[in-house]
Formats: C-alpha cells, structure tokens, sequence
C-alpha cells in the first residue's frame, strides 16, 4: 500500500512507519515536528513539514501523496494540557483529524484513527472497559478524541467510508521521550537512571492499562490490513497501579526506588484498563509483551543513550 502517517516522526508513528517500511509499503509522513524529530525517520520516508491543523497544505499534501491509506496519529497527548488549554487541544485533535476525513474524502484514503483507551471511558466504566461502554471522559482531551472518534464513525456513515479507530491503552517503549509530559515509563527510568526519585502524582495507587510499543504496532498493522470499520480497544486488559510500576523498574534497575510524592494532577484518573477481546476475535491481536520484559527494554534503550533509531 501507499500509507500517510501523520504524526509519524513521534514514538509511535515512527515505529509504525518501520514497519510499513519493513514489509514493503510506501510511506510517507506528515508531522509539524512540535514534538516529532526527523532523526526517528527512515530516509526511505518521506517528509512533509506540515500541521494537521492546516487544511490547505495537508490537502495538498495528501493530494501529492495518492495514499490508499491514512494512519492518523498526529494529536495533543497531554491531559494536563487540555486542562489549561482546551481550545488548542481540540483544534489539534478534533479540528486536526476532521482535516484528515477531508483530505481523505478527497482521495478515497482509508483512515486509521489513533484514539486512547485510558482518557475515554470515565471513572465510572467497568474494568476493564468493553467498547461499547458510554464515554464519559475526565478531560478535554478525553472529550476531543471522543469527539474525534464520532467523526470517523460519521464519515463512514454518510460518505460509505471504512475508517476505523484503534483505542490505545499507555503505550510505552524505545523513542518515547523520558523528558516529555507522558509516559510515565520513560520518565521513571530516565530518573532513575540519573540517581533522581521518581515523583508519583497522587498517592500511587491510581492503575494503568501499559501495553508495549511492539504489540501497539502489531495492532495497528492489523487493522490496517484488515479493511473494515471497526472500533477496537488495543491494551493488555491488567490494572497495573504506579506503585507497581515503580516496583518493577527498581527490580530492572537492580535496586528499591524511593518516590517523591507531589498532589494529584486534575483531569486524570484513578483506574483504568482495556477489554481487548475484540481486537483478538477481528484482527487476531493479542497483546505479548509482558511489563517487566518491556520496561528492561526501555531501561536498556535509555542506558544506551536512548538513540532516536531504536527499534522496538
């Protein structure tokens, strides 16, 4: 095929452009490089500086590229942000992918939607969450990629589209940035690492679906192939707490780590984890990394250097 990723010199849509690449598609990248880095690329990518957010250049873009197929990656990812900012959150993730409907409506490109798991359901929803289960997210961003979501599925109504959309539970994994505002993997072992205490928001027992950067991609190769609409959830299905988390990075690193710990963060929450049986019943994916094997990698990439051509 002929794939666009936008967003695809990110942790994930850089991963998933070496894959493409891998098994012989053609792949080229949209990304406005805010927090994407060039380095992260394979130069059988092809790069367009361009923001989602632009209509005109991501049309033209789109045009020039001829894809069969859009992997929609390109978003604002932090919780914390959206709380502050909720305008430019939704002009990215809601705006943004509404200019990717249209520049795929354009081109007769399938979209493949990158949405999240964590920030979606609400603190009320069944653990772990089904689909089908009534979004009441915590957070503008959580209500941007709802709404984002509903775009996809409006598109596929009105214009007989196939889009489809993959909920991402925590992906984490080589060339995810230890110094950004998520991920809290790197983030730990980088601090770690540097002799620091990793600081824990709130009092450690809040839970997260973490789900391999490798299996991640497995999924959304899937689904891309797969060619059918679809919503499908994409994590592990196991609650795993920070305090948890923190135990088996000082396990990987060889010693007891002693947290800091500062006030929770608001629009975040308390539990979460993903029902994924779906996911195995139409696309054949189930998650396969355990967490302890996944944070070694990381721990290893970082320890490294964390060089930006790290494989997964």
């Amino acid at each position: 095929m002929r794939v666009l990723v936008t967003g695809g010199a990110g942790f994930i849509g850089s991963h998933l452009t070496d894959a493409l690449l891998a098994r012989g598609d053609e792949v080229a990248v949209v990304d406005d490089l805010s927090t994407g880095r060039p380095g992260r690329l394979a130069d059988e990518a092809q790069l367009y500086k361009i923001s989602v957010a632009d209509p005109a250049e991501l049309a033209a873009a789109t045009a020039d590229i001829g894809p069969d197929l859009i992997c929609h990656l390109a978003a604002q990812i932090d919780v914390r942000a959206s709380v502050t900012q909720p305008a430019a959150d939704a002009e990215a993730n809601v705006i943004g992918t509404v200019n990717v409907l249209e520049a795929a409506r354009e081109t007769g490109a399938r979209v493949l939607l990158c949405s999240t798991g964590g920030a979606l359901y609400g603190r009320d929803a069944p653990i772990p969450s089904l689909e089908d289960v009534l979004p009441l997210p915590e957070s503008p961003y959580g209500v941007a990629k709802h709404c984002a979501e509903q775009y996809v599925v409006l598109y596929n109504r009105l214009h007989g589209t196939s889009h489809a959309v993959l909920r991402l539970a925590n992906v984490y994994g080589p060339r995810q940035d230890p110094a950004g505002e998520a991920g809290v993997v790197a983030i730990f072992c980088a601090q770690v690492l540097a002799g620091e205490r990793p600081t824990i928001f709130g009092d450690g027992r809040q839970t997260r679906d973490y789900v391999y950067i490798g299996d991640a991609i497995a999924a959304l190769l899937a689904a891309a192939d797969c060619g059918r609409p679809g919503t499908w959830n994409i994590g592990s299905g196991t609650e795993v707490s920070v305090l948890e988390l923190a135990m088996v990075i000082g396990a990987v690193a060889g010693r007891e780590l002693d947290p800091l710990f500062a006030p929770a963060r608001p629009g975040e929450l308390l539990r979460s984890a993903l029902a994924s049986e779906r996911a195995g019943r139409d696309l054949g994916w189930a998650a396969s990394t355990t967490l302890a094997d996944g944070v070694a990698r990381v721990y290893r990439w970082l320890e490294a250097g964390a060089p930006e051509r790290a494989s997964a």
